[in-house]
This record gives structure tokens, sequence and C-alpha cells, in this order.
């Protein structure tokens, strides 16, 4: 195979620059490291000071300009006064300063982890999913003041309901959260992200499955034009335990998330659905990667994307199969659909399989509304714009309807067509 070079546009170039000045300017701007994340804070600003800022002439990132980013004002962001919040279930508000556990009685099945385990447990997922030394990761480890850190053990009966507002401030809120899921475990989980400002939001998730355990994790995410989320969701299986990721996006000016997954042993099984929706000139990237480290494994893998205006919707879903993967079950689908002649989608799945004995399937589609199908609506007296998003509403819903029971309190499909 020849591989010829690419020419990339100085603007690649000019972004790069731009973005590695604001590195600077923010690492500038915190404040002296302390607490219990004080040694993270310290190796991963002197990490960012050597590693090269993303840019377009990187492979993961030659599709997605970051330049909205480097926008953002390089400092803190400053939480805004939080209301309050009545619910049935556990709801903790997580803004990057205060700790989120403070004056809160936690339900049976749940308690924080602190101390010497905290420093032991804290970047090995990161490290075992293989992004522990990831720019995304080293900028939200440079910047994090707190971290929310919980075991999970038995059956905990109440979901768990995390909230990361931006708000409306100009800034960088850097969110950390750490799983430990005990065997047997079962959690439900729902994170909801809003911005209504130019802000930026990094958040780094670990989530260690132990043997036998159940997470499901939903991540509900409506942001601004002029805002940017950017998030690293690290989880590592043991055997026997079940996984299942669901994300809903729209709104955000600069979107990047970024869910890795190893199967540490084989023999887990593990869902992910995703959906974006882009629109004007807002930009999605979805980078994903499931490693399988034993034999016996199980993938089940869908992504959507919907994409309008002049927007950009990016998708590479990478599957490590090794030799000692054998019998890995995994399925991967990308659908896509363009609503502009002036939108792009750009889909990647690849298999990258060693084992001879695995049965793994991918596919990608790209299609527009079906003009039969609008016609039978229109048909029944239904209006066209009506019908289109009637459509719409029916190509999202497969991936939202399996977001956890209480994300139907935030009307998700409403939120991502923008009619909320």
């Amino acid at each position: 195979m020849v591989t010829l070079p690419v020419s990339m546009p100085s603007t690649a170039v000019r972004s790069s620059s731009t973005l590695e000045a604001w590195t600077g300017d923010l690492i500038a701007s915190l404040p002296p490291a302390t607490g219990p994340l004080a040694p993270l804070q310290e190796q991963a600003r002197a990490a960012l000071s050597e590693l090269p800022a993303p840019h377009r002439r990187q492979e993961n990132w030659r599709f997605t300009d970051p330049a909205l980013l480097a926008a953002t004002s390089p400092r803190l962001l400053r939480p805004e006064q939080a209301a309050g919040t009545a619910s049935a279930h556990l709801c903790l508000r997580l803004d990057g300063s205060a700790d989120p556990l403070d004056g809160v009685a936690l339900p049976a099945g749940l308690e924080p982890i602190a101390g010497a385990e905290l420093h032991q447990r804290l970047g090995a997922v990161l490290e075992a999913t293989g992004c522990a030394h990831h720019w995304l990761t080293q900028l939200n480890q440079a910047a994090a003041q707190q971290v929310l850190a919980l075991r999970v053990s038995g059956v905990v009966a109440s979901p768990l309901e995390l909230l990361l507002p931006a708000g409306a401030s100009d800034g960088l809120l850097p969110l950390r959260v750490l799983l430990l899921l005990e065997d047997g475990a079962e959690l439900e989980l729902l994170q909801v992200h809003t911005a209504s400002g130019a802000s930026a939001t990094s958040l780094v998730l670990e989530a260690h499955l132990g043997r036998g355990a159940r997470l499901r994790h939903g991540l509900l995410a409506q942001g601004h034009a002029q805002a940017s989320l950017l998030a690293q969701c690290a989880y590592v299986q043991e055997s026997g335990s079940d996984l299942s990721v669901v994300s809903g996006c729209a709104g955000w000016g600069l979107l990047r998330l970024e869910p890795r997954v190893n199967q540490r042993d084989g023999a887990a099984h593990t869902s992910l659905r995703g959906l974006q929706r882009v629109i004007d000139r807002q930009i999605a990237d979805t980078h994903s990667q499931v490693t399988f480290s034993g034999p016996d494994g199980q993938l089940e893998q869908v992504h959507k994307a919907v994409a309008d205006g002049q927007a950009r919707s990016v998708f590479n879903g990478a599957v490590r199969v090794p030799r000692q993967a054998q019998r890995t079950n995994a399925s991967q689908i990308s659908r896509n659909l363009l609503l502009s002649d002036r939108a792009r989608i750009d889909t990647k799945p690849e298999l990258e399989i060693v084992a001879d004995d695995v049965r793994c399937a991918h596919g990608a589609t790209v299609s527009r509304l079906q003009q039969d199908e609008l016609f039978y609506l229109q048909s029944r007296g239904i209006a066209a714009d009506q019908a289109a998003r009637l459509l719409q509403r029916a190509f999202c819903e497969e991936v939202l309807r399996e977001l956890p029971a209480i994300a139907a309190a935030w009307r998700p499909i409403d939120r991502l067509l923008g009619e909320a």
C-alpha cells in the first residue's frame, strides 16, 4: 500500500498554535495544585506544556477543527448559583468546585472513595484503555479541582443522576468521575450536560465493572452554539459484566466524545448506542474504541447522526480483536441522516481482527429522508415540514429510548430536535 502525503490547509497550522497558546494561558491562570488531586494536577500541567495540542494534521482530528475551544477564555469557569432540585432519586450537582457529596446521605450500595485508595484507583482505567496520556485527559487532570469517586456494592435500588451545568459563563469547567462496581453490583446512572453560553466542559469518567457487575449509563447533552464538550469515558469490564452506554448530544458548537472499553478477560457484554445532531456550523465527533482482551466477548454498537445546515458529523469506531479474543461476537453499525447539501458526514467503522474464530460485522449508511415515506405521510394530510420532523423523530428514537427511565423528565427527543 502506498501512502501519499496530504497537504493540510494553513488554517490547521494556525488553529494548532492558537490552541497551544490557549493551553499555556490556561495553565498560567490555574491556582496552585492543592488537595487530593494535587499530584495529578502537577503531573498533567507539566505534560501539557510538552504535548502538542490537537490539530487537523493529526489523523484523529483531521475532520475536527478545535478552534472553538481556543476561543473560550483560558480560565476556570466560575460556578453559578445552584437552584434547588427535588427528585425521588439521588441527584448530585457537579460544578467543578464544591464537593458534590457535602451534606448528602448516600443510599445503600453507594459509598465514597478517599485517601490512599483514591490515589491508587484514579487513572487505572485510563491506563487500561490506553487514553491516560491523551491531550484531552491531561487537560482535565491539569485543571480538575474535585472528583466524584464512588464505590458501588450490591444492587443500588435508586438511579443516580448527575447534573453537570456549564451555565452561561465563559471559561473551562473540568469534571472528574470515578466509579468502582464490585462483583455483582448494579447501578443505573444518568449524567446531564447543559450549557447556555460560550464555555468548555471537560469530562473524564472512569468506571471499573467487577465480575457479574451491571452498569447502565446514559449521557444526555444539550449545549450551545458557542460551547464545547470534551468527554473521555473509559470502562474496564471483568468477566460476566454487562455495560450499556447510551448517549444523545445536540446543540454544541464543538463536541468530542471518546468512549473506550476494555473487556479485560473477555466473556463480557458491551452495548454502545450514540446519537449526535448538528446544525448550522456545529461539529460533533465521536471516536470510540472497544478492545477484547479475552475470549467470548460480545459487542453491540449503533451510532446515529443527523446533520443539517453546514454542520459536520464525524464517527470513528474501532474494534480490536487480538489473537487471545477467540469466539468474539461483535456488531457495529453507523447510520446517518443528511438533511442539507452543505452538511458533511464522515464515518469510519473499523475492525482489527487477529483471532480466527470470531463473528464480527460492521457497516455504514448515509441517506436522506425517503421521498416515498414523506409522500405517504403527506397523502394522509400531514404537512411536509411536520412529516419531515416525524421521520427524524423515528430515526432518533431507536437510540434515545434506551436511555435510563429517569431521562424522560428531560424530554430528550424534544430537546435534541430543538422542539422543547
